[in-house]
């Protein structure tokens, strides 16, 4: 199979940076979108040109750093997939490609595809904790939790950070990953000590960081690799609103 590739160049945040043309070449319809770039960067190489700057790590969709814009969609044309789990079988040989880094003002490009997601660590730095024994841990299942807010707290917890929500959204917002996080923690006995301050905490976070405003457009789920549900975001609103009267009333 061969491909045109359409890349952004951006050599660091004070670059203009630019799209360039590549030749994907001898590429198989078994390979991953990864290790179709790994292939062209191996001829890059071997042209003496730079090779493309990418994230990745686990490549079994559990990272969440393969974060990229394929032809305008964040992790690429399949629902609930990551961009190391995407493979070339699912393009046409001859297609032309697009690839790009995620677009947010919080996420400022570091080179070529790669984005500095550190403000998505600086939120849950703001109140993604939870108190804990300095004794010897409990037995897990002594901790007795309903079945319908485990689950509940599954579902936000399989929420990887990968900043496709952001990439998505019109308005980058950041809602649908903080709604995850307080969700997941919010649910669960050891986490609903701070779940108050948390809301308060990592919403406050999430706005200095320069993120957008939810206007409900859903972009954010659609894109989402792990099927994040936009549900959790008007649980994280309703429990912000409630915890801002009181915090005024008190």
């Amino acid at each position: 199979m061969k491909f045109t590739l359409y890349v952004w160049r951006q050599k660091n945040q004070k670059d203009k940076g630019k799209i360039e043309k590549y030749q994907a070449e001898n590429i198989t319809s078994d390979m991953s979108f990864l290790e179709m770039l790994d292939v062209v960067n191996e001829d890059l190489i071997q042209k003496g040109i730079e090779p493309i700057a990418f994230d990745h790590d686990c490549r079994e969709g559990i990272c969440g750093t393969c974060s990229l814009t394929i032809n305008g969609i964040p992790h690429g044309p399949d629902k609930g997939t990551t961009v190391c789990q995407l493979h070339m079988r699912r393009f046409q040989d001859g297609d032309v490609i697009y690839i790009e880094p995620w677009r947010a003002k919080a996420f400022p490009v570091v080179k070529d595809l790669i984005v500095d997601r550190s403000a998505f660590d600086r939120i849950i730095q703001a109140g993604g904790y939870v108190s804990v024994s300095t004794g010897g841990a409990p037995d897990g299942n002594t901790l007795l939790v309903p079945k319908d807010d485990a689950e509940e707290a599954m579902d936000a917890a399989a929420c990887i950070g990968c900043g496709a929500c952001v990439a998505a959204c019109p308005n980058a917002s950041a809602m649908l990953f903080v709604a995850a996080k307080v969700s997941h923690l919010g649910k669960l006995p050891q986490g609903r000590a701070e779940q108050k301050q948390r809301v308060l905490s990592m919403v406050q976070a999430m706005d200095g960081e320069g993120f957008g405003n939810c206007t409900n457009h859903f972009e954010c789920m659609k894109a989402c690799p792990k099927n994040i549900h936009v549900k959790f975001i008007a649980k994280l609103n309703r429990e912000y609103l409630k915890t801002s009267i009181l915090s005024e009333k008190s």
